[in-house]
């Protein structure tokens, strides 16, 4: 939650930027195509591992898991990377011809 309040940014905005953040940057330090699984796969992976973190504290602090709430965080998380990767495999948009 403090990097909610030093942002200034919603924790949905926070999940996006992070999924489109852990997927390009995937694909630079691994030197992948955008159009392959790898930088999707870490953006999961990443969603996963934060959800995880959630859950745990979810379970602490509330005594329950508020499995609604990760299965839409996880969802902001690997949106617009799955877009960019069906874009980038599927489409000419992103240069590529099919």
């Amino acid at each position: 939650m403090a990097v909610v309040g030093a942002s200034g940014l919603s924790k949905d905005a926070l999940h996006i930027y992070v999924g489109l953040t852990v997927a390009l940057a995937a694909c630079a330090v691994l030197r992948r195509p955008l159009g392959s699984w790898t930088p999707l796969l870490a953006a999961l992976a990443v969603a996963m591992t934060g959800e995880l973190l959630d859950m745990c504290d979810d379970i602490a602090s509330l005594g329950y898991w508020r499995w609604g709430a990760s299965l839409h965080d996880i969802a902001n998380t690997v949106f617009w990377p799955s877009v960019l990767a069906a874009l980038a495999r599927w489409s000419s948009v992103l240069g590529r011809r099919p």
